[in-house]
């Protein structure tokens, strides 16, 4: 197929990086092309000509986004583009230890992406570092869902 996906990843600790890399394999096995962007120089043009993206961002401090996402948070709060282009998924990291801020990064992206336009594929998968399961793996089984959903979109 040689479908494109962009996978942006927001992280502190690096974690987010192996469960963008656990979904870009996924991706190719069944047949999409998937770029893995770190948010560290992104600002919101990097949605520019829409398309289908795959947000996997960790929550740091009291439910930040990790310092390499601030940017491209931030620029989607001020500069408001229109991103109705856009299909998106969303893997949000945290800890349920922190309960009140438990996966927050990814719920502001989400709101966000949203208040914007996107439209989310799927649920989001929040994966908490207290469950005892590896990240990538739950990313893992999340893909097998997430993955033909991006498919029929485009289908269509």
């Amino acid at each position: 197929m040689g479908e494109s996906i962009r996978i942006l990843v927001g992280t502190t600790t690096g974690n987010t990086q192996y469960v963008a890399e656990e979904a870009q394999y996924q991706l190719k096995q069944a047949d999409f092309e998937a770029e893995i962007l770190p948010m560290d120089d992104l600002d919101a043009g990097v949605f520019t000509g829409g398309g289908i993206f795959l947000v996997c961002v960790s929550t740091y401090g009291y439910g930040d986004v990790p310092a390499n996402a601030k940017k491209l948070y931030e620029s989607l709060v001020k500069d408001k583009p229109d991103l109705s282009a856009v299909r998106y998924g969303l893997i949000s990291l945290g800890d349920s230890s922190h309960a009140q801020t438990f996966c927050f990064a990814g719920r502001r992206f989400d709101q966000i992406l949203q208040k914007l336009g996107a439209r989310r594929l799927g649920e989001v998968l929040n994966h908490d570092a207290s469950s005892g399961v590896m990240p990538e793996e739950a990313a893992s089984g999340w893909m097998q869902l997430w993955t033909p959903a991006a498919r029929e979109v485009l289908a269509v």
